[in-house]
């Protein structure tokens, strides 16, 4: 009985996604377009709204490190080093500091790559230090506000707590000398330690270019229910399988590992991104920390991401309707995704999915080189826009202190 049943879902729920797909790439299907705040922000031109001063460091801060490592442009946190080169050549750069509203230090804390390929936090923190030193010392703009008008790209996956495991990072804390500064950072959680008040929430990086080479016909239907590749067990750092994702991911190969309406696994195939484009629903459960470049994959193949992450802040949250385009399931629930799922309405779907077929929600999630109007950079932008002009109580009076610049782990306070 339990077959059959199973066998009749499978084949309605084929039916029904077949239809969906037709329908959504048909040449008559309008995009449908943002309305409302979040829309109105996303498409905000922030050129002429402020003025960035970068500072100039010595290479070893940045270049020479990448020189070393070309890997860091392609990976998920390369965003730092893609920032850098925009903020060179944008019409928001002014080279007079004596004008500027914010003021950045291009820093590539994330370069330090393992031979697989994972970054190491370990040098950040010294590395961090170190600039800030130099550049408190040779100008006058970081003193005047002990950085409250500066801004720093810290991508790592517990943002400027500099550590990937989730423990440790909140044992570290925010470094003490970041925290008046605006930080721009992929990681986001609410009310966790690691994400500070004000900081501006990106998705990580995603090299478009690999993307836009593996699309496919848009008519093709979306005859994917639901769709997964990654790990649902990381043995190696978590043995016992019920620290990692919290086990959300672990209860998703339990539960559907089976269940012919979920197409999941651990391979990664060759045709991992024409595979998401024929999928309805993308999971995007959280791994070690609550976000994954599956965010932005979906978004960009028009798949409806499942964010399986409690109290996430997810990127550009103030412009992109994260509510309007994707599924959010509550940890907890997880065992219930089926039932979640197949419960969606289709007139639902299919407007989540004319949403995601608007072109300036896709160019938010991305870094394009060179940069398009919309996209992942000018939504920075907009977002350090928005918090001008700065409030008289971030500039301090003369020889003022707050930070405390002999605070955190003895090894930090090392010459770097």
């Amino acid at each position: 009985m339990v077959f059959w049943k199973w066998g009749f879902v499978g084949i309605l729920c084929a039916t029904f996604v077949f239809t969906i797909g037709a329908v959504e790439h048909g040449q008559n299907h309008p995009t449908e377009r943002i309305s409302g705040s979040a829309g109105d922000v996303l498409e905000d031109n922030p050129v002429g709204r402020l003025k960035v001063f970068v500072y100039e460091l010595p290479s070893k801060y940045n270049k020479k490190i990448l020189q070393k490592d070309p890997r860091c442009l392609t990976h998920m946190f390369a965003a730092e080093i893609f920032m850098h080169r925009f903020l060179l050549s944008s019409p928001v750069r002014t080279l007079n500091p004596e004008e500027a509203d914010w003021f950045y230090t291009p820093v590539y804390t994330t370069c330090d790559l393992t031979p697989n390929g994972l970054p190491l936090p370990f040098k950040s923190p010294r590395m961090m230090r170190s600039a800030i030193q130099l550049i408190s010392s040779n100008w006058p703009y970081w003193n005047k506000t002990e950085g409250a008008d500066h801004f720093f790209v810290t991508p790592h996956d517990f943002g400027a707590c500099f550590h990937y495991q989730e423990e440790k990072a909140i044992e570290r804390g925010i470094l003490p000398l970041l925290q008046r500064a605006t930080l721009v950072q992929t990681f986001g959680q609410r009310n966790h330690v690691c994400l500070k008040d004000g900081s501006i929430t990106i998705p990580p990086y995603a090299p478009p270019q690999k993307m836009h080479a593996h699309l496919i016909p848009e008519k093709t239907p979306r005859s994917i229910f639901v769709y997964f590749r990654g790990l649902f067990y990381d043995v190696g750092n978590d043995p016992e399988g019920g620290y990692y994702a919290r086990g959300a991911r672990a209860a998703v190969w339990e539960n559907f590992k089976d269940n012919p309406l979920f197409d999941i696994s651990t391979d990664h195939p060759t045709t991992y991104y024409e595979d998401m484009q024929r999928a309805v629903f993308c999971l995007c459960p959280l791994g070690w920390a609550p976000w994954s470049p599956r965010l932005v994959e979906a978004v960009v193949f028009g798949c409806i991401p499942v964010i399986i992450a409690d109290e996430i802040v997810l990127p550009f949250a103030d412009a992109i309707p994260w509510e309007d385009i994707g599924v959010f399931v509550d940890e907890e629930d997880v065992a219930q995704l089926d039932t979640i799922l197949t419960s969606i309405p289709p007139e639902v779907i299919l407007r989540k999915q004319r949403l995601l077929a608007n072109p300036s929600m896709k160019q938010a999630m991305l870094f394009p080189q060179p940069a398009k109007p919309g996209d992942a950079f000018h939504q920075v932008l907009n977002g350090l826009a928005r918090k001008l002009p700065h409030d008289r109580s971030v500039f301090l009076k003369p020889r003022e202190k707050v930070l405390n610049w002999t605070a955190g782990p003895v090894g930090d306070l090392k010459p770097w």
